[in-house]
């Protein structure tokens, strides 16, 4: 890589980091809104509260915006680390390895969560609630892998967030137990 190509690299790691942390900061605010677990006959009882259920929406949203940000940050650690990114499987195998992801299959299963989020539309609130308490216990696995992986980018590849914008509130976010 030429030095602007690898500079440019570089600085759109430090961005995804920053939005890694931007995103797991949101994403833990709004879990912290919700009482959980979630029973289905509750969410029946307050199927017109707009509040839950905008916040449920934005933990939808938010659970997938960190995983997308997470395995682009991912691509580009390891490509910048000179490894194989042929395909997204193997990334996963080298963060595996480097203790940044505990399993592939705890990634596949945040991913297979996430896609059934976005194209169902279930109006059983048993459904419902099971979902989000999954998608709850689930975002712990995402929180940890970005800490982990920002915390590898700064000791494998010296490259910190873009900015320290959201720096004390992500490390807040693992000041509680996950």
């Amino acid at each position: 890589m030429s030095q602007d190509v690898l500079s440019e690299q570089q600085r759109y790691l430090a961005q995804l980091l920053e939005a890694i942390q931007r995103c797991a900061w949101f994403l833990h605010q709004s879990r912290k809104k919700v009482t959980w677990p979630l029973d289905g006959d509750w969410l029946a009882d307050h199927k017109k509260d707009v509040d839950l259920f905008e916040t449920l929406a934005a933990i939808n949203e938010r659970f997938a915006k960190l995983q997308d940000s997470i395995a682009s940050a991912m691509r580009h650690s390891a490509l910048l680390a000179g490894e194989s990114t042929d395909s997204f499987l193997k990334v996963l195998s080298l963060f595996e390895k480097q203790g940044v992801v505990d399993a592939t299959s705890d990634w596949q299963r945040c991913r297979a969560i996430r896609n059934i989020a976005a194209h169902d539309y279930s109006t059983h609130y048993a459904q419902i609630a099971e979902h989000f308490n999954l998608l709850n216990e689930l975002a712990d696995v995402l929180l940890v892998t970005s800490k982990r992986l920002v915390t590898w980018s700064a000791e494998q590849l010296g490259i910190f967030p873009a900015t320290q914008d959201f720096s004390n509130e992500f490390d807040t976010v693992f000041q509680t137990s996950l």
